[in-house]
C-alpha cells in the first residue's frame, strides 16, 4: 500500500522567552494557543517542534498554512529615557 499523504515543509516564527527561575517559554504568533516550554533552549524547541506538529494534526481541516518565507523578525533594542 502506497502512503498517499501529501507533506509540505512549513516554516513558523517562534518567540522564546527566558524565564527568571530558568528555562524557557515559547509560543508560536501565527498558531494561536500553540506554545510549549522547556528546561533548556534545546528542550524548548524540541518541545515547541512537537506541539507545532500537534497544533496542525488536530486543526488541520481548519488552519490556513501563511506563507511566511521571506520574513524575518528582529529584536530591536531601544533606549527610553524617561522621568
Amino acid at each position: 500500500m502506497v502512503n498517499t499523504k501529501k507533506r509540505k515543509i512549513l516554516e513558523y516564527n517562534a518567540v522564546f522567552q527566558a524565564e527568571n527561575d530558568g528555562g524557557y517559554s515559547v509560543w508560536v504568533p501565527g498558531l494561536p494557543g500553540c506554545t510549549s516550554q522547556g528546561e533548556t533552549f534545546d528542550l524548548a524547541m524540541e518541545n515547541i517542534r512537537e506541539a507545532i506538529g500537534l497544533y496542525l494534526e488536530d486543526e488541520q481541516t481548519k488552519v490556513e498554512f501563511p506563507d511566511e518565507r521571506g520574513q524575518r523578525q528582529f529584536l530591536i533594542p531601544v533606549t527610553y529615557q524617561y522621568a
